[in-house]
């Protein structure tokens, strides 16, 4: 990796340009936002992750990746261009991925109307038990 420095490379002191979020770098390149992190490793950018703490039982927190800002526009061409060795599901502009990301919309909106529709059920059958029982003597 000769682009890259060590992880434990310190930043310079007078750097000004803030490093990019996930979704300006998502705007910048051709790849599905979950798998920006892996695309930035194929093609040496530097990156930094907060969070994703362990909280036992209850899972991780959530992970935010940020991305050196020089780094992601020498990339952007290669990456572009194809020069990066990127799987077809994991880029936006093949049909492989495209189809990976409908799918995963398509199926988060559907898991989460379902959820909006238990919690109805379950309101109205709470609110139709007390007025039952409220009515009954």
């Amino acid at each position: 990796m000769p682009h890259t420095p060590d992880p434990g490379t310190p930043e310079s002191a007078h750097e000004e340009e803030p490093w990019l979020s996930s979704d300006e770098v998502a705007k910048l390149w051709p790849v599905r936002r979950d798998w920006l992190p892996g695309v930035a490793r194929r093609a040496d950018v530097r990156v930094r992750r907060f969070g994703g703490a362990s909280r036992g039982t209850w899972g991780a927190e959530p992970t935010f990746y940020y991305f050196h800002p020089g780094d992601v526009r020498r990339a952007a061409p290669a990456i572009a261009e194809g020069r990066v060795d990127i799987p077809s599901d994991w880029r936006t502009d093949t049909p492989d991925g495209r189809r990976a990301e409908f799918w995963g919309v398509l199926t988060a909106r559907v898991a989460g109307a379902l959820a909006i529709m238990a919690l109805l059920v379950g309101l109205f059958l709470f609110l139709g038990t007390a007025i039952f029982l409220l009515t009954v003597e």
